[in-house]
């Protein structure tokens, strides 16, 4: 016989977490950023719970222009969702409109040593390049991150070399608090998709690809036009050999064969056997074709959302409520744990 006890039918299980946080600076995402991890984002909604922020309190450590912090966040927004982020099933919201963020950044603040902030090489980095505003903000926006990915019990975080240290942090953060007060926060890993790119500069293939580069022919960003992507890759450093084939010491080559693998599907063979005999010229003209092609879509969609604001409107003040309602519960159990006494209802 079946058995009808609600009391006894097994929990679906629990799907794990993801959280990742985006600036809302201009341009947003860099091909870099959309083929190493941005690209992989829809895919993952199914498989997992995921949290999607644009981080615009991150975002004020380095003084900003405040409408272009505002067209920028929105812009940010809409760019994600049309990368394949779906509204209905992943949180996409903004930092600033859950209040949680802060108020358990604040906690966090006081359970995390000066040591451990004063070693962050992200501060170290920006502090040499903003010297004129090395803000108690950017000292401690490592604590913020932490209560950005803390406050959903994230067991993901897809994070690049340059955040493992900030993520490292997290885990120490939650491991102390946890330590203390018991089981409150889960501990998060970092997350490596199976398939992701490095993406390089095409200036300095030595580099890593990067929005702040003040090369501009460095970076291809997901809103540059067709023509403007063409011509990037049309000045991208390669070398005298004039031979398509991947191999140690061929970083500018290597760095555009692993850009075309990536938007074809063709693999390294195949690529060295289409262009065999051929200039690099040829090679550079298909590689920046191809990537045209592949943003077309994204460009499309984000300038169709960009002009529906309420529909935009509507998805951010969703995102919002859900990111609220599941962040609330994780600070009343900080609140309760430490000693804060309730609010009056």
């Amino acid at each position: 016989m079946e058995n009808t006890n609600p009391n006894t039918t097994p929990k679906p299980e629990r799907k794990p977490v993801i959280f990742s946080g985006i600036q809302p600076t201009s341009g947003a995402f860099t091909l870099g950023n959309y083929l190493g991890a941005v690209k992989n984002w829809g895919k993952l909604q199914d498989e997992y719970n995921c949290a999607y922020c644009i981080v615009n309190q991150h975002a004020i450590t380095i003084r900003q222009d405040p409408q272009a912090l505002k067209k920028n966040t929105l812009s940010a927004y809409a760019l994600m969702l049309a990368c394949g982020i779906d509204p209905k099933k992943s949180i996409a919201f903004i930092q600033s409109h859950v209040k949680t963020h802060a108020e358990l950044a604040w906690v966090l603040n006081c359970y995390t040593q000066f040591g451990e902030l004063s070693r962050m090489t992200q501060f170290k980095d920006k502090s040499a390049k903003h010297a004129d505003n090395i803000n108690a903000g950017l000292f401690t926006y490592p604590s913020l991150m932490a209560a950005d990915i803390l406050l959903y019990q994230t067991d993901l975080v897809p994070v690049g070399a340059d955040q493992k240290q900030h993520l490292e942090l997290t885990r120490d953060i939650a491991n102390r608090f946890n330590g203390l007060y018991g089981n409150v926060f889960r501990v998060p890993e970092a997350y490596i998709p199976k398939t992701s790119a490095r993406i390089m500069s095409l200036a300095d293939p030595t580099k890593k690809m990067s929005k702040s580069d003040e090369n501009v022919k460095a970076t291809i960003f997901l809103l540059d036009p067709p023509e403007t992507i063409i011509k990037k890759f049309k000045s991208a450093v390669t070398d005298s050999e004039a031979e398509v084939v991947y191999r140690e010491g061929k970083d500018g080559i290597n760095n555009l064969m692993s850009i075309y693998s990536s938007v074809t599907g063709k693999s390294f063979e195949e690529i060295q056997n289409d262009f065999a005999g051929k200039g690099y010229g040829d090679f550079k003209l298909a590689v920046g074709e191809a990537v045209a092609d592949e943003l077309r879509p994204i460009q499309e969609e984000y300038n169709r959302l960009m002009n529906d604001k309420a529909y935009l409107e509507a998805c951010y003040k969703e995102g919002a409520e859900k990111a609220l309602m599941i962040s609330q519960r994780t600070l009343d159990k900080v609140y309760k744990k430490i000693g804060f006494l309730p609010a009056a209802k």
